[in-house]
């Protein structure tokens, strides 16, 4: 009798190794753009499996809930260091946070401003109007730089406008095309990526060729991947020298961490 328990109980943890290993390879990490991550790479699993995996988890949910738990309270603290380093290099080290995203305002980087968006995205459209503002007033001394999170699941044109904004960037017309983009939001489409080109003079065959590049795909996803990283899966977000604000924030929010950066 001691042996068939103890055998039971060895299988009952190989097949919960299983469970856990599976949960995790389905992602569990639940993020904005988890579908983008995980294309083209499903696991098939054997029916015979697969039913043993859904018995165990009936039978035994609690250990479910418990390896979630605990698998999101490591990513969280993973995030939460992430962000930590992330706002102090913002300070210490503003080029490396920059990386090869626009920038505008003040080449000094003395106080930057980080925003992540989504140019489908309604909120980030209210927080571009304040941040023009907020750019007018303090553009002499704030540098703002711009880091794209489109959330694809929920905005289709949210990808495709964030790599033509690249590719007018390529020609030096980042900060013109994005506020194009804010400001037409019901008009996003390759018609008006065109449109938009042809108005700032572009080279209509490069713009095209640049956006619907590689090189524009990766510098979209090196910023999926950073926001990922720091557990950033909403737009807009901001950081303002050691801090971090979400949703559409007021012009004297604004001013108030500008504020309190300069003191």
């Amino acid at each position: 009798m001691k042996t068939s328990f103890l055998q039971q109980t060895i299988s009952s943890y190989k097949t919960l190794s299983v469970i856990s290993l599976f949960f995790i390879s389905l992602g569990l990490n639940s993020c904005s753009n988890l579908s983008q991550a995980n294309t083209g790479n499903s696991a098939s699993v054997e029916p015979e499996l697969e039913a043993k995996i859904i018995q165990v988890i009936r039978n035994n949910p609690e250990v479910i809930f418990k390896s979630v738990a605990a698998y999101r309270q490591k990513k969280y603290e993973k995030e939460q260091y992430a962000q930590k380093e992330f706002l102090e290099k913002m300070q210490t080290n503003p080029n490396a946070v920059i990386g090869e995203s626009p920038i505008t305002g003040t080449s000094e980087k003395k106080v930057l401003l980080i925003k992540f968006s989504d140019f489908q995205c309604p909120s980030c459209a209210k927080a571009h109007e304040t941040i023009k503002e907020f750019m007018v007033k303090h553009g002499d001394k704030v540098t703002l730089v711009y880091k794209n999170l489109p959330l694809t699941e929920i905005h289709p044109q949210a990808l495709p406008a964030a790599k033509a904004a690249w590719a007018a960037g390529k020609q030096g017309k980042f900060w013109e095309f994005q506020n194009a983009l804010f400001e037409n939001q019901q008009q996003l489409g390759d018609g008006f990526y065109e449109k938009t080109a042809k108005s700032l003079n572009l080279d209509i065959n490069q713009f095209n060729r640049d956006r619907k590049s590689n090189q524009a795909n990766l510098a979209v996803q090196k910023d999926i991947k950073l926001a990922e990283d720091l557990g950033i899966d909403a737009t807009p977000i901001l950081a303002i020298n050691g801090q971090l604000v979400s949703g559409a924030v007021q012009l004297s929010e604004l001013e108030a961490l500008l504020t309190q950066t300069s003191e």
